[in-house]
């Protein structure tokens, strides 16, 4: 038996360090606060009075998700700011395919070693976001864990929580033959395929972050570490304009696993290539990597963060109001009776 008594410090965990961040972060959460929160910071549970005279029927829609190893370029940059941009857009995307506006959102942060400076940066980020889309960071969980992860390095991932009128979910239900394909321009790689990109850039092609591409006008990590695109405010004003039958976010599995999940059984979509530019990122992953077309719109979203499926009257006024709210949109595609797939010609 050890002759000192043993703290948990010792053991590696240092509560007073989270206990510094948390107060250090208290003005960022507390900016997010909407009148529906009702739990004081430093609860056991985060608690949102739903206002229900708001709606008739309300649905809950709930999503999980993480930034994945996009984390990996962030502490190469030792930049932590724009991750929680990325977490909480990307929770922000996925319930807005189903016609939800989000109403909280709830983050967990693990690392081996708590750097409270670090920690504030990342919740910083996140503060942000969910100002920006009118989301209350209503609650999280800080781990530190010494032994699970490698010095520097932490893991984050946030649960979302929307809501939608039951009458007003976007499901693809309705998606038909003849109807049209819309894409939304992307910011980049989003959050999505960037083990692939890793592995091409800095380990087959040698690159560094801080490494200066003329074909991109920034550094490499600069370019990796764009914040994911949210999409909220202008296809929430277009839901009110046009009857949009589905909607996709092109996450991980790009194309060719995220737009059939909200088409029926019998109807494919035609993705037509060259109705867009991919951006130089892509461009330059391919070239170095010498990685196959199919691999490339399975992994990555190619410059396409949103697709929205209209009846082919709409397309082009939906592509008009869209470029308005100064969205990169135009038309991509179009359904046809098929097999339950995604073709790119």
């Amino acid at each position: 038996m050890p002759e000192e008594p043993v703290t948990y410090r010792q053991a590696g965990v240092d509560i007073d360090a989270a206990h510094t961040a948390l107060l250090r972060m208290k003005e960022l959460i507390r900016a997010t606060q909407t009148p529906e929160v009702l739990a004081n910071l430093g609860a056991f549970g985060g608690m949102f009075q739903l206002d229900l005279s708001r709606y008739r029927q309300p649905v809950l829609v709930s999503s999980i998700d993480g930034v994945g190893t996009k984390l990996k370029v962030a502490f190469m940059m030792g930049r932590h700011d724009t991750v929680g941009h990325d977490l909480v857009n990307h929770c922000v995307n996925d319930i807005l395919v189903q016609g939800a506006r989000p109403l909280f959102f709830l983050d967990y942060f693990a690392t081996g070693k708590l750097q409270p400076e670090v920690l504030v940066e990342v919740v910083k980020g996140l503060s942000e976001a969910c100002q920006e889309t009118g989301c209350a960071l209503l609650g999280g969980e800080t781990a530190e864990m010494p032994g699970m992860y490698a010095e520097g390095e932490y893991d984050l991932a946030g649960t979302i929580v929307g809501v939608v009128e039951r009458d007003a979910i976007i499901d693809g239900s309705r998606v038909e033959p003849g109807d049209a394909v819309v894409g939304l321009a992307s910011s980049g790689l989003h959050t999505n395929g960037y083990s692939l990109a890793r592995y091409v850039l800095f380990e087959l092609a040698g690159m560094r972050v801080d490494s200066y591409v003329p074909e991109l006008g920034t550094s490499l990590g600069e370019e990796l570490l764009r914040p994911h695109r949210c999409y909220l405010h202008p296809l929430t004003a277009a839901m009110q304009q046009f009857d949009i039958h589905a909607i996709a976010h092109i996450t991980g599995g790009g194309f060719y696993d995220n737009i059939p999940r909200v088409l029926p059984s019998d109807c494919r979509v035609i993705i037509d290539r060259r109705s867009w530019e991919v951006p130089p990122i892509f461009r330059l992953i391919q070239e170095k990597g010498n990685v196959p077309d199919p691999e490339m719109f399975r992994t990555f979203n190619m410059g396409i963060g949103m697709v929205v499926i209209v009846p082919r009257e709409q397309s082009l006024a939906l592509v008009e109001f869209l470029q308005m709210q100064g969205e990169g949109a135009t038309l991509i595609g179009e359904v046809q009776r098929g097999g339950h797939d995604v073709q790119i010609m």
